[in-house]
């Protein structure tokens, strides 16, 4: 359906308003906001019915005059009001000869302004666009305008029009406005004919293309089961499969295997597309003994660029070395009030001995001590330290532990807004760290990209300090990368495996560490009698009695034990999102026992998912975009404010705005964000998460 915003606006008051897909058709007027690098724009638009809309989305290769056919829906921003929000769109010629001049005087087509705009539509008037379209040196009846420039003239017109109908196609393979500037940047204005010869070669360009359905698409064209661009394809996407389980690398009989079983096609040919891509370096097949293991390029290069790079940070002259540091050591224990253990001592001494340094260890091994340490030692010593962690949670606790600010590496190196990318980013403008001292702590969820714009952005000279516990789970990303600087004893790495007696009082710190070694808690009585209750073991094997422990722990038997209220206390994590005792059915139950539906909450159904007033919830995607306030008071708002809301962050439902159509949430940090009803994909309950999301917090 196609209609005026003012026949959508007199149905305000009906619930589907803001959820139903829309069609507007008019003319971009004004850009008030277009991003350089993903065309991610704010614009005001002229609908048909001349009614001016604010609309938000991608909108690539579109200028001002541009007419278009928008599809999306209506969303009310809590800064900025009524939107139209973008969900994709289709380029029109303008059916006026106003419309028309307003596109030409926009300065898109070069050698046209303004005036020269308003000569060529009272010349030609209705038959302009044919002049351009088909017979453009008519052009040069222009007073001005000579027959070279006409020419001039229609060729960009077309090409300009040419290079649009990308975004127009591309729909028919499932991809989106915000990469169709990726695929014209990479495949130029050619771009429709060679995914038509090609379709696979939307694998390597835009990112969430799936697959199998580029496949299906591919077969119903003509492209043969047995076709080179067939396996090619296949074969980066299985090394794009194994990655999202953590590897860069897979062994290459393996490889073969699953593009055999996947594809249906022989061995040799796939061996054949191994060598092809292989000279291409679109992968890298490296030896090791007798085994060959497949990387696709940039993470072989990845992996490189940080051994090189880690190596040479090792190798170089310690300009940053303290003289007289045992003394130093003695004096900063003294100042602090602490006793260091052999191991700590030696950790901070090994961090002054090298440039590169690794300090493990579980929880309660002193990992915390050694860096307030070593801050203050550089700091009366006039050394610049700086702290950073790979989540933001992580950074806030590395803050609170030691006194002194730690941001999130991506905060550090100012990469900002990165779009998903599949095959990774070697090639981010990286800002460089300027300091003596870099601690990261954490990096056990530190994934191999991150990693290469880490060492990227060290100065040589500068001092390198890697804290984690290898045993946490690794990095979401693919790589492991603390595990393998220890495992390559290239660098001096102190473990620390003393439970210091503070941290031995926690069952928690003493039943962890005796997992790793293997030792079994369950029966275990033999704790010390200042040994705090914070750890029980119930042994249930029937899922409706874990059930029920579950319900019955988060529903008034902690709380009654130590007053734990479950909001502010309480976490359940599980290892699964399916069945009974997974997150869906988890927080289905939990929400009901712990913040049940009435009449005075207000509630809003998202899929199947009903949010309530009240509810915890989790933000399980980067949003680099949303704009956020920081209260002092409930009443009281500070000019605390920005934009950003990111994968794991927690917080609490404290709104829902029926009128408004959004949905405030308030973090644990303190932000308040505000979500339209058609954004609340970006939600979900956190009453139970699982283990793997708990490691983003």
């Amino acid at each position: 359906m196609c209609c005026k915003i003012s026949d959508y606006l007199i149905q305000s008051n009906k619930q589907f308003l803001y959820e139903v897909t829309m069609e507007l058709e008019g003319q971009i007027e004004e850009f008030i906001y277009q991003n350089e690098n993903n065309d991610y724009s704010i614009a005001v638009f002229m609908t048909v019915g001349n009614e001016l809309v604010t609309v938000v989305g991608y909108l690539p290769f579109i200028a001002v005059g541009d007419s278009l056919k928008l599809y999306g829906k209506m969303v009310v921003h809590q800064e900025y009001g009524e939107q139209f929000k973008i969900d994709t769109f289709e380029k029109i010629m303008p059916q006026t000869a106003e419309a028309l001049g307003k596109y030409l005087a926009s300065g898109t087509i070069k050698g046209i302004g303004p005036a020269t705009a308003q000569k060529i539509i009272h010349k030609f008037a209705d038959e302009t666009l044919n002049i351009l379209k088909l017979e453009p040196t008519r052009l040069s009846e222009v007073k001005g305008i000579t027959k070279e420039k006409a020419i001039e003239i229609g060729e960009e017109f077309n090409q300009k029009w040419e290079v649009w109908q990308i975004v127009s196609f591309l729909e028919g393979f499932g991809i989106g406005a915000n990469n169709a500037k990726k695929v014209y940047e990479v495949l130029g204005k050619d771009a429709v004919e060679k995914i038509q010869e090609n379709p696979y070669i939307l694998v390597d360009i835009a990112y969430g293309v799936d697959f199998n359905k580029i496949d299906k698409i591919a077969m119903q064209i003509g492209i043969n089961q047995d076709s080179d661009a067939r396996i090619k394809s296949g074969m980066k996407y299985a090394l794009l499969v194994s990655s999202y389980n953590g590897n860069t690398c897979v062994l290459q009989e393996n490889l073969i295997q699953y593009v055999e079983q996947i594809l249906e096609v022989s061995q040799e040919n796939i061996m054949n597309q191994l060598i092809a891509l292989n000279l291409a370096q679109e992968i890298v097949i490296e030896k090791r003994g007798k085994e060959d293991w497949v990387y696709l390029y940039p993470f072989y290069k990845a992996e490189k660029n940080i051994s090189d790079r880690l190596n040479l940070l090792k190798t170089c002259e310690n300009v940053k070395s303290i003289p007289n540091f045992d003394k130093e050591i003695k004096t900063q224990e003294k100042k602090i009030g602490i006793e260091l253990s052999e191991k700590q001592f030696e950790a901070i001494k090994q961090v002054n001995d090298n440039n590169i340094s690794i300090i493990t260890g579980g929880p309660g091994t002193g990992k915390t001590t050694i860096i307030k340490c070593l801050i203050e030692i550089y700091k009366s010593h006039k050394k610049k330290i700086v702290l950073c962690a790979p989540t933001g949670r992580a950074a806030k606790r590395m803050t609170e532990t030691t006194g002194e600010e730690a941001k999130t590496v991506h905060r550090l190196l100012e990469i900002g807004k990165i779009e998903d990318d599949k095959l990774g980013n070697i090639d981010n403008e990286i800002s460089p760290i300027d300091c003596d001292i870099l601690i990261i702590d954490e990096m056990s969820m530190v994934d191999v990209f991150l990693m290469n714009d880490i060492v990227k952005a060290v100065y040589l000279g500068t001092k390198l300090i890697f804290v984690g516990d290898v045993n946490q789970l690794p990095a979401v990303g693919p790589g492991n990368i603390l595990k393998d600087l220890i495992e390559s004893e290239t660098f001096v790495t102190i473990t620390l495996n003393k439970i210091f007696r503070q941290a031995a009082k926690s069952k928690i710190i003493v039943n962890s560490h005796e997992v790793n070694q293997g030792v079994s808690f369950i029966g275990k009585k033999d704790y010390p009698e200042d040994t705090q209750d914070d750890f029980f073991y119930i042994n249930e094997s029937v899922q409706d009695k874990i059930l029920e422990q579950v319900i019955s722990l988060s529903n008034g038997r902690l709380k009654n034990y130590g007053d734990y209220d479950f909001i502010e206390n309480i976490q359940i994590l599980t290892p699964t999102k399916k069945g009974k005792l997974g997150t869906k059915e988890l927080n289905r139950d939990l929400q009901n026992i712990l913040n049940p539906k009435t009449e005075t909450i207000q509630n809003k159904t998202y899929g199947d998912i009903e949010f309530r007033e009240g509810d915890r919830v989790m933000q399980i995607k980067n949003n680099y975009d949303i704009y956020w306030e920081k209260r002092n008071s409930k009443t009281d708002f500070s000019s605390n404010h920005g934009s950003g809301v990111f994968n794991g962050e927690l917080g609490i439902i404290s709104k829902i705005d029926l009128t408004n159509k959004n949905i405030e949430v308030e973090f644990d940090d303190g932000k308040i964000a505000w979500y339209a009803f058609s954004e609340l994909e970006q939600l979900e309950h956190a009453y139970a998460i699982t283990i793997h999301k708990a490691q983003r917090k």
